[in-house]
C-alpha cells in the first residue's frame, strides 16, 4: 500500500478558512484557531438574524394593518378576531400589501368583516 501524505488537504482546509473570514479584524483574519472560532460565531449570529427578520417583517405587518385601520375607526386586535369569527383566511402579510397598495380594497375588506 502507498504512503498518503496529507499536507495538501491540511493547507486547503486552512486556506478555506481565511477565505471566509476575509474582511475581519486583528488576529481573527490570519489565525487558524480564532478564524475557526469567528466563523462559527458569525454562523450562529447569521442563523438568528434570519429569524429576527422574519419577526421584524410580521411586526411591520401588524404596524401597516393598524395604521390603515385607525381612520377608519378600527383597532388591529378587534379587526383580527372580527376576520377569525367571519372566516376570512388572508394572511397579514396580503393584509398590510392592500392597505399600503389598495387602501380602497382594504376598506372594502373591513367593512365585510365589520
Amino acid at each position: 500500500m502507498s504512503r498518503v501524505k496529507r499536507g495538501m488537504m491540511h493547507s486547503k482546509r486552512r486556506k478555506n478558512i481565511l477565505k471566509k473570514v476575509r474582511g475581519y479584524k486583528h488576529g481573527r483574519k490570519n489565525l487558524i484557531k480564532l478564524a475557526q472560532t469567528a466563523i462559527i460565531k458569525a454562523g450562529v449570529s447569521a442563523f438568528t438574524g434570519r429569524k429576527l427578520k422574519k419577526r421584524a417583517a410580521r411586526q411591520m405587518f401588524s404596524i401597516r394593518i393598524n395604521a390603515a385601520l385607525r381612520p377608519l375607526g378600527g383597532k388591529y386586535s378587534s379587526f383580527i378576531h372580527q376576520m377569525k369569527v367571519a372566516n376570512v383566511n388572508l394572511d397579514r402579510k396580503v393584509l398590510s400589501q392592500l392597505a399600503e397598495k389598495y387602501p380602497a380594497v382594504f376598506t372594502k375588506v373591513y367593512e365585510s368583516v365589520k
